[in-house]
């Protein structure tokens, strides 16, 4: 396969090249879950199984794992909007500074500090047309798809611009069909019986209620089941067309609220959860289902063989330190340190499994890290689609490599995050933080007070031995190396009330 070509190009945000494409491109369907944590399954993507891998049960995640490749060090950002924007366009969130998830036009979601002002990031989201203040304007994975023959469908959760700008609806960023994607980013409810939170008494409805599933409205029937079905009736008709196709299967599953998936909800209780702890397990057992059911579709309409699966998830799941979880299995990202909207490995560290058929080991792992924005140019190289231009850089590198074992992107590379915002919740790791990951060290640096953590993930996954201290020439490299890719990317930092001063970069403390 060729080398990927990457050209910006500044005025005609949507062109792109006919690649020299195999006779039979592959269908492409990738498989999001929202606010899952690395543990919340029972495939373990450890060295050994834990607790909750005893607890949760996922037939078809293993299901998945013995066609392909599991990777057990795979990276998002700490929450969900800066995830989804990386994916949909190829750059890291420094640059293209959708730092925090998004809801209402020009309006921040930032938590209030006493101490810091945050920047004016990008509360409105990426868009595919210019002069939308606050946005960054891309050409997108999906609209490059469509443009060299691929049939679009995104079905689920979009998140990726604010209410009443471009950037609000799937279709505009090259998905001919949208089910059920909007501005917002949570839902109302999972509930059929409750209309998945819509109203019909002549009220406004909440501007998280999921859209478009109307048919569904008074059913017994939880909204993962609905998107299901909607996806594979899309697929029916796909079938129809004389085209590949790209199936964004994005859940909102399992975010909350942590309504009870009946269908799965009383064995967990019988196993002695806690009925919050037993109604977060059936979500997450009816996210597994419809991958399952996804896979019998394929299996059933001898689509298997030319069929690609990815499965990811947009950040990590929430910790019992952000409030909410009434749990006995005290922290249930062990052995993770923290959660989702922290810069520890709680917070970003996901489940990844991709099935290539012909192509990926069956039952395999690869151990080597890769982060959110690897997806576009990874995606598009599994399309065949080798040359293309967009008007945004690409920080991402193609995975394919790991996957054919004909190369190692991530070696001598370093993975940066940036989080300059305040998250809703508090905990470990929670607050304006920018991170790097090289080799086996992560460094972690916080805006606010300056002091720096320093972890051999390796050997410390649950960051518990902060070794800056004895490592200084290492935190002063790796600083440096931080701080300059930050400045390249035109990254943004908070400022203190008190002086208006920006906080300093990690390389200049």
């Amino acid at each position: 396969m060729k080398k990927t070509i990457l050209l910006p190009l500044i005025t005609a945000p949507f062109l792109s090249l006919q690649a020299e494409q195999p006779d039979k491109q592959p269908n492409i369907i990738l498989f999001m879950v929202d606010d899952m944590g690395w543990q919340d399954t029972s495939l373990p993507f450890w060295t050994e199984r834990t607790h909750f891998n005893k607890v949760y049960e996922t037939p078809n995640m293993e299901r998945l794992a013995n066609r392909g490749t599991m990777f057990t060090q795979a990276y998002a950002t700490s929450v969900s909007s800066p995830s989804r924007c990386s994916l949909m366009t190829g750059s890291n969130a420094a640059r293209h500074r959708v730092t925090n998830w998004t809801l209402f036009k020009d309006t921040s979601t930032d938590r209030k500090s006493d101490v810091l002002e945050f920047p004016e990031w990008n509360v409105n989201g990426i868009c595919q047309v210019p002069n939308i203040p606050r946005t960054y304007q891309a050409t997108t994975l999906p609209q490059l798809l469509k443009n060299n023959g691929y049939h679009t469908i995104h079905c689920g959760k979009a998140h990726f611009g604010a209410i009443d700008t471009p950037g609000e609806s799937p279709h505009h960023f090259g998905f001919e069909v949208n089910i059920a994607g909007h501005a917002a980013g949570g839902l109302a409810s999972y509930l059929g019986e409750q209309n998945f939170g819509n109203r019909n008494d002549g009220r406004t409805n909440p501007p998280n209620a999921v859209p478009g599933l109307e048919k569904y409205w008074g059913e017994d029937i939880f909204v993962t089941e609905a998107l299901t079905l909607e996806a594979m009736k899309s697929l029916d008709k796909a079938q129809k067309y004389n085209q590949p196709f790209f199936l964004y299967m994005s859940h909102y599953a399992i975010h909350v609220p942590v309504d009870k998936d009946m269908r799965f909800y009383q064995k967990y209780i019988e196993k002695g959860l806690s009925t919050k702890e037993a109604g977060y397990a059936s979500l997450i057992e009816g996210m597994d289902k419809s991958l399952g059911d996804l896979m019998d579709y394929l299996d059933n309409n001898n689509l298997t063989d030319n069929t690609i699966i990815i499965f990811m998830a947009d950040n990590g799941g929430l910790s019992s330190e952000a409030g909410w979880r009434d749990t006995p299995l005290h922290c249930h990202n062990y052995p993770l340190n923290s959660g989702k909207g922290s810069a520890y490995e709680g917070g970003i560290r996901e489940p990844m499994i991709v099935s290539w058929p012909g192509t990926t080991s069956p039952a395999s792992k690869c151990n080597q890290p890769l982060i959110i924005e690897d997806f576009f140019p990874a995606i598009l190289e599994m399309a065949g689609i080798t040359h293309y231009q967009t008007i945004q850089p690409i920080d991402g590198r193609s995975f394919v490599p790991l996957i054919t074992q004909q190369g190692d992107p991530s070696k001598n590379r370093a993975l940066i995050w940036n989080f300059p915002n305040l998250w809703g919740n508090d905990g470990p790791g929670i607050g304006p933080t920018c991170s790097i990951r090289k080799g086996d060290w992560k460094l972690i640096y916080y805006y606010e007070t300056g002091k720096k953590e320093l972890f051999n993930v390796r050997n410390d996954i649950g960051e518990t031995t902060n070794l800056a201290s004895k490592e200084p020439k290492l935190v002063q490299q790796l600083s440096k190396e931080l701080g300059k890719q930050l400045r390249s990317m035109d990254a943004q930092r908070p400022k203190f009330k008190t002086t208006g001063r920006a906080a300093s970069w990690p390389d200049e403390v």
